[in-house]
């Protein structure tokens, strides 16, 4: 496996496979990576005969109170598991590499990203999109792969390359849990032993509002309601939010009449968390 630094090396080594006439696969993260990641890895690997891994804490999709200096990095342990997966690429570029001097252009969306996270991280999805643009120009990958677990992402990097006319396909895959039912993050390593056991709240909220559907509710309002309510409980959980969405266009519904997208952010402790479910 590879490990590349600069856009450089990236692009070389994918012209190659292309002149074999290789398919490639991408799979966006921030490092620190986990059996979540793993899962979209393995996928990738599964449906292309190349993949590349980038692991990149991008600094502008951070605001200035957020974990960009203390997002958690091992750099080493991220290279062993795609190594193991089947990753032929990890990129790794620092900031200058991917922001040189004088970077002043930004892919930005309406729509999408005006609710959920959008309106708790007003500058958090031009950071999002910026990067993933740069990487899909960078890697030029056939298909790209990203968890369920930031739902919005999902959806907002779809309308992205639906709406920029991008020449590869978004590949969604199912959210990875521990076995109690937390959903696996980097920043789970932030809890402690308390708030990790308080963590598992959100979980619980998720499966009983989805449980409440599939037993034929159609009020949403209903649904969230049970879901705050048992958030709140929780003396530890602070909620952002707790909304229901329509999945394809992520506007604020209450009615369950087509897919909808059941999200909820919480901070437990210091940690802010998210978890999610879709129905219709």
């Amino acid at each position: 496996m590879k490990l590349a630094r600069t856009v450089k090396e990236v692009k070389e080594q994918v012209r190659e496979w292309k002149r074999q006439g290789l398919s490639v696969g991408l799979v966006p993260t921030m490092g620190y990576l986990h059996e979540g990641h793993q899962s979209l890895i393995k996928r990738a690997v599964t449906e292309n005969d190349r993949v590349v891994v980038s692991v990149f804490v991008n600094p502008i999709q951070f605001a200035p109170n957020e974990d960009l200096e203390t997002y958690p990095r091992d750099l080493e342990a991220d290279c062993a598991l795609c190594e193991n997966t089947g990753a032929a690429m990890v990129f790794h570029p620092e900031a200058e590499e991917m922001y040189g001097d004088g970077f002043t252009t930004f892919v930005d969306m309406t729509g999408v990203t005006k609710e959920l996270c959008g309106k708790s991280r007003p500058t958090h999805f031009r950071g999002v999109c910026t990067v993933v643009n740069k990487l899909f120009n960078i890697v030029t990958p056939d298909r790209a792969y990203f968890g369920q677990k930031d739902a919005q992402q999902l959806a907002v990097i779809r309308r992205m390359v639906r709406d920029l006319n991008m020449n590869l396909e978004v590949v969604g895959c199912p959210i990875i849990r521990e076995a109690d039912g937390l959903a696996k993050s980097s920043r789970n390593t932030y809890l402690s032993a308390e708030e990790r056991k308080a963590a598992l709240v959100l979980s619980r909220a998720v499966f009983a509002g989805e449980k409440m559907i599939r037993d034929g509710e159609r009020d949403g309002e209903k649904v969230l309601a049970a879901m705050t309510a048992m958030i709140e409980a929780e003396p530890l959980a602070r909620i952002d939010y707790v909304e229901m969405v329509k999945w394809d266009s992520i506007e604020i519904c209450h009615q369950i009449d087509g897919p909808v997208l059941t999200a909820v952010a919480v901070y437990i402790g210091k940690t802010r968390l998210i978890d999610n479910f879709i129905a219709e």
